[in-house]
């Protein structure tokens, strides 16, 4: 472990959760062989102390919803305030600073395309100090969403990882559709991703036998999942980057799986514009960054151009609290 106040149950821990966020204690606290109580203070330290957030989210892909990622060349001193001013908006996530504090990316999802239009046709362009847009539609998730990128360690073995990894149910064909109760219920779970049932039924007015039932239907659906948010530095992953890759066309689904499959990884998806790949890794240190880019991506076949630019700041993940 990088930090002496973070040890290996504290990662074993966060790995049981990104596999089951909602898991009882109990459960977990079985799995990794430690009592309930270590579990729950366990948990509450890295809350306090790590920014541990468990956040609910839609999973766009299951919804039919069409998600972009955008990038705004900005003058130095105004890209913070503009990734604060996307931040607070409720159909962005996943905003950083790149390029040296000059470039800010965010996804957006859209569920009309009027929404898109107003945002890129009306808002930005009338920003002064934004000098260009780029904007590339997410075509296809190889990695990403309810995956999350700390369960590709090593920290729990294959036995743990199957008792605690709920079971899939096939969703139905086409987009999942969501009503208003619904969006109460996903609502809620973005404050707080453990919220119990009491709360929940609170929140839609449903009744808790009602609220489990579906929340559950939703989570097996995969149409609802829970972010596990933290810091990666107290677990010793310093450098992170986004990459923009060119592939040769025949070569994107055997490039964007081979991404899938690499423990650096944390999402990866085919995308529109001049690169038809985007990826984000999670690195240790820049040296570490190297040699993924040496030794693993850059060995791949069909990889023709790679553009890294590392992330200096996450203004936004799914959620903002500024």
């Amino acid at each position: 472990m990088d930090s002496p106040e973070f040890d290996e149950l504290d990662q074993r821990l966060v790995s049981a959760l990104v596999l089951d966020a909602r898991a009882p204690f109990s459960r977990i606290a079985a799995v990794l062989g430690v009592s309930d109580q270590t579990v729950a203070r366990r948990y509450r330290r890295l809350y306090a102390e790590g920014g541990l957030r468990l956040v609910g989210a839609r999973d766009t892909e299951r919804l039919g919803h069409t998600r972009w990622m955008l990038r705004l060349r900005c003058t130095p001193d105004a890209s913070v305030s503009i990734a604060t001013a996307l931040a607070r908006r409720p159909d962005t996530a996943w905003i950083g600073l790149t390029s040296g504090g000059t470039e800010v990316v965010c996804t957006t999802e859209t569920r009309r395309p009027e929404d898109h239009e107003a945002l890129l046709l009306g808002k930005l362009p009338r920003t002064p100090s934004i000098v260009e847009i780029g904007a590339h539609q997410l075509l296809h998730r190889f990695y990403g969403g309810p995956l999350g990128w700390f369960t590709k360690d090593s920290a729990l073995t294959a036995e743990e990882r199957a008792a605690l990894m709920p079971e899939p149910v096939r969703p139905p064909d086409g987009p999942i559709r969501l009503d208003a109760s619904d969006e109460a219920l996903i609502a809620a779970l973005a404050r707080n991703g453990r919220a119990g049932y009491p709360e929940l039924q609170k929140a839609t007015g449903r009744s808790e036998s009602a609220v489990k039932r579906r929340l559950d239907q939703l989570l097996r659906w995969g149409a609802v999942f829970v972010d596990v948010e933290f810091d990666t530095t107290l677990f010793g992953f310093r450098s992170r980057a986004l990459l923009w890759i060119t592939v040769a066309p025949s070569a994107l689904a055997t490039v964007g799986a081979a991404l899938a499959a690499h423990p650096e990884v944390a999402f990866a998806g085919a995308t529109s514009g001049p690169a038809n790949l985007v990826a984000v890794v999670i690195c240790r240190d820049a040296a570490g960054l190297y040699t993924y880019l040496s030794e693993k991506l850059g060995t791949l076949d069909g990889v023709r151009h790679v553009e890294t630019a590392p992330l200096l700041r996450q203004v936004k993940r799914l959620t903002y609290a500024g």
